[in-house]
């Protein structure tokens, strides 16, 4: 998510502590950051959003880019008055719509090509942005594509915590062109089977590996695919709802939804708006 620095932001400095790729060198480039803070002022919590700044482009106007990473997990510095956060970041490029050219996306490209050692200025942190319900007996629907589902790796942490007994169905459905599957998953030996109850957790993940498919045509075959088991928990009235990544996540739902409903004699917007009025369809999108 980009965002303008203004008068109000106070620039923190951090630095790059580790970076490493996790997703495989053939496919798109995704690397795990860890930024340190040595400020005994700073707090941060993982669920809340950073705002990472970079030198802008200046043909565009901008002297200064601000791109908000969510900080999936916050730990203590030994022997130092600071804290740890690690992020996800994912090599991105754009195509101009008028000319076809490709350029790199300013943030995205920084960090990858970042090193141990070198220093990042902050902003931040902002809020969480998606609100856990406090009943551990409510569904959680969980629709997402790229790093812009980070949050949810942060929520399931969350809800599997050791002292919490969640005990509704906890579904995550996303999209991915690559290197996400590490990220969330059902098997053993990944890192998640640390937070998750298996009778209650499932990831249903497409890979979008065909040409000229995207993570939106992933995150459609994934809910299609799976269209009963999310449609069969979003119809339940303790489910929260919450949509993450690419602004057209929520296009892809409500395209996918909306024909289920529709063969089902209902009314998609309706439902949808139900949810909200309800406080229980909450998003974060961005472009």
């Amino acid at each position: 998510m980009n965002i303008e620095l203004t008068d109000q932001d106070t620039l923190i400095d951090s630095e790059v502590i580790e970076t490493y790729r996790i997703s495989p060198p053939d496919t798109d480039e995704i690397r795990r950051l860890v930024l340190q803070v040595d400020d005994p002022a700073f707090r941060a919590r993982p669920g809340q959003n950073i705002g990472v700044v970079v030198e802008g482009d200046s043909a565009f106007g901008r002297k200064q880019h601000v791109r908000r990473y969510a900080i999936t997990e916050v730990a203590p510095v030994d022997d130092e008055d600071g804290v740890a956060m690690a992020i996800l970041v994912k090599r991105c490029f754009y195509i101009d719509e008028v000319s076809g050219e490709k350029y790199p996306g300013v943030a995205s490209n920084f960090l990858c090509d970042i090193r141990a050692g070198q220093k990042v200025s902050l902003v931040g942190p902002y809020k969480n942005p998606f609100k856990i319900p406090s009943d551990p007996n409510a569904n959680l629907l969980l629709i997402g594509t790229g790093t812009g589902i980070a949050p949810f790796r942060t929520m399931i942490k969350e809800v599997y915590r050791e002292g919490i007994e969640w005990k509704g169905d906890v579904r995550l459905f996303f999209g991915a062109r690559s290197g996400m599957e590490s990220l969330y998953t059902n098997e053993k030996g990944s890192d998640m089977v640390h937070y998750y109850d298996k009778d209650t957790f499932e990831a249903f993940n497409a890979l979008a590996l065909r040409p000229l498919s995207d993570e939106r045509d992933a995150l459609r075959e994934s809910l299609s695919t799976h269209i009963d088991e999310a449609w069969g928990l979003l119809n339940k009235p303790n489910t929260h709802v919450y949509l993450a990544g690419l602004r057209k996540t929520a296009d892809i739902t409500d395209k996918v939804f909306g024909e289920r409903a529709s063969s089902a004699g209902k009314d998609w917007e309706n439902i949808k708006q139900g949810l909200i009025d309800e406080e229980r369809w909450q998003e974060v999108l961005y472009a």
